[in-house]
């Protein structure tokens, strides 16, 4: 047996683009959303509200990653250990790592969220994270992921002596339970109607989180790995498809619904004048072109890969990868964008 058969070399251009993408879709949505000062009002700095959405996509490429490399273990399954424990081997060390990133993301946030609450302060002081936390949402939603996420690194310290004795599917659920804080301190929880817009969005942010995470533990790691590959992939591929269309539903959904909550504007002013409907827009064409790519994986690349042929799936995967990353972006700055005309 080759070593290419028991391990594969890990794909950081993989990551490396995800993440530009990422910051990149970040960048291009705070350009969209820049607006001018108002006079008279006291206004945070442009470096902090530059740094916010930055910060919220490294948090949230770190979530899909630490969600991603736990879902890995379910997908290669569990009656294999000789071929998947060189591999696993591998994801474990970097769950926890990405857990750790993903709980520092959240405390930068916090502090980056209390210095737009309190603006025009040179110097926050522990009290005024303090009463951030006890008066906005959003404050304490980052604190309990921030909790979650070094729970998850802990189970992860855990895996790392105790391999698969402690379940994937309790560091999945885990990792899904503390995304579920952050959406409902969005756009959504301003509407009439948030009980069906914050079950959506929760859908939302899961499936697409599952969906970006399986995906690129499985190209990171497993991409030259005939063997594990031709049994994983099948695998993901149904959850993949669930995960796309719960995730273009609920996305389309909440867009929706929340242009149409505005009532000083029409919808189609709505989608095409305001930052909001515009990021919205850029969003749907990310979803399509997504769809696509993850068809051509599914019918052309697929059955090649069960049959143990050589493909291009890293190459393809890489590209659906770097897509989904600047939707991250864009989604990041989504959920702060005005719903009114630019």
């Amino acid at each position: 047996m080759t070593r290419a058969e028991t391990t594969s070399a890990v794909r950081w251009a993989t990551l490396a683009c995800v993440v530009v993408a990422g910051l990149l879709g970040a960048l291009i949505g705070i350009a969209l959303t820049a607006s001018s000062p108002i006079p008279g009002v006291v206004e945070p700095s442009e470096v902090v509200s530059a740094a916010i959405p930055i910060v919220r996509v490294l948090l949230d490429l770190s979530a899909v990653a630490t969600i991603g490399l736990a879902l890995l273990s379910v997908l290669v399954g569990y009656d294999r250990p000789k071929l998947t424990e060189p591999v696993l081997r591998r994801a474990r060390p970097a769950a926890v790592a990405a857990a750790l990133i993903w709980a520092a993301t959240a405390v930068v946030a916090l502090i980056l969220q209390t210095a737009e609450y309190k603006p025009g302060k040179k110097m926050l002081t522990g009290g005024d994270i303090g009463s951030y936390i006890a008066d906005v949402g959003a404050g304490k939603a980052l604190v309990i992921v921030a909790v979650l996420a070094l729970l998850h690194a802990a189970l992860g310290f855990v895996a790392l002596r105790k391999g698969e004795k402690v379940p994937a599917e309790v560091r999945v659920g885990l990792g899904m339970f503390a995304l579920l804080p952050l959406p409902v301190t969005g756009h959504a929880s301003n509407w009439a109607y948030h009980d069906y817009t914050m079950i959506s969005m929760e859908l939302h942010v899961m499936s697409a989180v599952a969906w970006c995470g399986g995906l690129g533990a499985m190209i990171v790691l497993l991409a030259a790995n005939r063997t594990l590959l031709a049994h994983a992939l099948p695998r993901f591929s149904k959850l993949a498809t669930l995960c796309l269309v719960l995730s273009a539903v609920t996305g389309l959904f909440n867009g929706i619904v929340e242009i149409l909550a505005n009532p000083t504007i029409g919808f189609w002013a709505g989608v095409f004048t305001t930052p909001y409907g515009q990021l919205m827009v850029l969003k749907v064409l990310c979803t399509g072109a997504i769809a696509l790519l993850a068809a051509n994986l599914r019918w052309r690349l697929m059955p090649r890969i069960v049959r143990h042929q050589r493909t291009a799936l890293a190459s393809w995967a890489t590209l659906e990868l770097t897509v989904m990353g600047l939707a991250f972006g864009f989604a990041v700055v989504l959920t702060r964008a005005p719903v009114t005309v630019s």
